[in-house]
């Protein structure tokens, strides 16, 4: 298993901690996913998120490998303002962007975004690298902290 304190690399944004790592685009990361997820937000005293976060960070994994041709993913869960927590997944496919739509009683899929638009306080999607020539994008979601975390 993952442990930030071994294999996350730590980072700073906005004055507030991040941790992010590269792994397999495949579906056993979501299971990693949710334990980097879970070990953040126990080190930050945030243990009311994990139920959101963990199905917020699933529901990212199971899209970019779905939707994306990608070989690799990066998780980055990040405190971005001390009143919000971001996760999000990186890929190298910025043409394959996220859409909110519609699910019917009889789709076996497709409501991935659905639950996150559900759960998350807000969510998106920023491309990575030049405005003319994007490498990749980031898809993310976001919680608010409720009182002093």
């Amino acid at each position: 298993m993952t442990s930030l304190s071994t294999s996350v690399q730590a980072g700073s944004s906005v004055g507030h901690p991040a941790y992010s790592r590269t792994f397999p685009c495949e579906p056993s990361t979501a299971e990693i996913g949710r334990k980097l997820v879970s070990d953040a937000l126990g080190i930050w005293h945030l243990d009311n998120l994990v139920d959101p976060a963990t199905l917020i960070i699933s529901e990212l994994v199971a899209n970019a490998v779905r939707h994306t041709p990608c070989h690799s993913i990066r998780l980055v869960v990040g405190r971005p303002t001390g009143t919000r927590v971001r996760v999000g997944v990186v890929d190298r496919a910025p043409s394959c962007l996220p859409v909110l739509g519609p699910a019917t009683g009889d789709d076996e899929s497709g409501r991935g975004l659905l639950l996150i638009d559900a759960v998350a306080d807000r969510w998106g999607y920023d491309l990575c690298g030049s405005g003319r020539r994007p490498w990749g994008k980031e898809v993310w979601a976001e919680l608010r902290v409720e009182g002093d975390g």
